[in-house]
């Protein structure tokens, strides 16, 4: 072959091999949800590239077969071209111009391309892709089949599934994009709380029996008005004898009924003759399971229990919404302030904050695994109840107890430590007294 046809092939070769490694890197990298919106839109590219991408594996060996060939079809005749001009140099001056052009042009080049681009280069090379994978398909099948003897020659299996569950998947997605700034941070947290529903069981975000508002049934008639025209929830438990004794849900607007019915004589009522039958479900049940039976049963609350089936606390719905889209207020809402930010960085937090909630506020990662509540937190990494003015660090922060109740943590002192502060995760208890602005304002 002439010399001038010599170049011109190598010039195609190169233009071939740098197709192939850029179809590769496109199909690879592209976004498959916006591909799945385009084909669901008409567009026949999309679908294209999705039919290639189910046989993702066909379609790599294709394009490593086809680059493989051009590469190997080029250097051949760079180095024979080379060998008749200067002799058995032109060995050593085809190895290191090929290799320079190969990698440049043939791999570095379309790849970055393709990876700044893949959605573009994916619908824009996916005609011509389909149809190599055709031409290459009965080379690919059987080179396919050998590597597969090969490896179950050698005792390799190919069966192995990944540990990463699809959830998993979209949630690093989803935290990736909010560190590249693609996703805000209210989205990212609503998006997770989504996914997490199947993880969190009702006992997490309940309303703890010692926080819920209830009702004696036994109360006096206008009494019982009085308290549930006072009380910013519309349904509470109602009660008689003790307060373990629920015997149902009253909902202020039954009772509202009622009064109009009896024409405005608190004494002709009976509340527990209006009261709803009380709903009571195991604290195992997860957040997805029982958004699922309150949409099913059309019913806005439950009473939690433990396998004793001793009250534990109240859930409604509304509680599984805002572990989704926050923290909901209207206009009745009593608000707590169970975090409060000082001058110093540091924050005073109420002992029966949810770690949960502190998380979501703070965008810290403080574990929840073994306790719902900051106090909880503390107790479990302590392996102790605490005295007031002991300190301990973990987790990046440290810990002062400014108030105990009993046997209970009822506030604490959290601030962030510096890096040279933040040392190991065990916690180091001190017991040294507490500056003098430690007292809870």
């Amino acid at each position: 072959m002439s010399t001038p046809f010599a170049i011109l092939f190598i010039v195609i070769a190169l233009f071939a091999a740098a197709f192939f490694a850029g179809a590769e890197t496109a199909l690879t990298a592209a976004s498959r949800a916006r591909l799945r919106a385009l084909e669901t839109a008409g567009d026949r590219r999309a679908a294209l590239v999705a039919r290639l991408a189910a046989t993702r594996g066909r379609f790599i060996s294709a394009m490593l077969l086809g680059g493989q060939l051009v590469t190997i079809a080029a250097s051949a005749l760079a180095t024979n071209e080379l060998v008749s001009a200067v002799g058995e140099r032109g060995v050593v001056y085809a190895t290191v111009i090929m290799t320079a052009l190969i990698v440049v042009f043939g791999e570095v080049l379309p790849k970055t391309i393709a990876i700044a681009y893949p959605d573009e280069v994916s619908l824009m090379i996916a005609p011509v892709a389909s149809f190599f994978v055709t031409v290459f398909g009965p080379i690919v099948s059987a080179v396919g089949a050998l590597v597969r003897l090969l490896l179950r020659l050698c005792g390799v299996s190919l069966s192995g599934q990944s540990g990463v569950s699809g959830h998993d998947e979209l949630r690093g997605a989803v935290d990736i994009l909010h560190s590249e700034g693609e996703v805000a941070r209210d989205e990212r947290d609503m998006f997770g709380g989504l996914l997490e529903l199947s993880e969190v069981t009702v006992s997490d975000v309940m309303v703890h029996r010692t926080k819920m508002r209830t009702l004696d049934a036994d109360l006096p008639a206008a009494e019982l008005v009085r308290e549930v025209l006072a009380s910013p929830y519309t349904r509470m438990p109602l009660w008689r004898g003790e307060p373990d004794n629920i015997i149902g849900m009253l909902h202020a607007k039954d009772l509202l009924r009622a009064f109009a019915a009896a024409g405005g004589d608190p004494s002709r009522i009976n509340a527990a003759d209006i009261a709803l039958e009380a709903w009571f479900v195991p604290e195992a049940t997860t957040l997805r399971d029982q958004l699922q039976a309150f949409l099913r049963r059309k019913i806005h609350s439950a009473l939690v229990v433990d396998e004793y089936g001793v009250v534990l606390g109240l859930l409604t719905l509304e509680d599984i919404i805002e572990e989704i889209v926050g923290d909901i207020k209207d206009e009745h809402d009593v608000t707590v302030h169970g975090v409060r930010k000082q001058l110093d960085g540091s924050l005073i937090v109420d002992g029966s904050v949810t770690i949960r909630d502190l998380n979501r506020s703070m965008d810290w990662n403080l574990p929840d695994d073994e306790a719902a509540t900051i106090a909880g937190l503390v107790i479990h990494e302590a392996r102790t109840i605490p005295e007031p003015k002991q300190t301990f660090s973990f987790h990046g922060l440290r810990f002062e107890v400014l108030r105990r109740q009993r046997n209970r943590i009822a506030a604490l002192r959290v601030t962030p430590l510096t890096p040279r502060e933040g040392g190991p995760r065990k916690p180091a208890t001190a017991n040294t007294p507490a500056p003098a602005d430690a007292a809870e304002p």
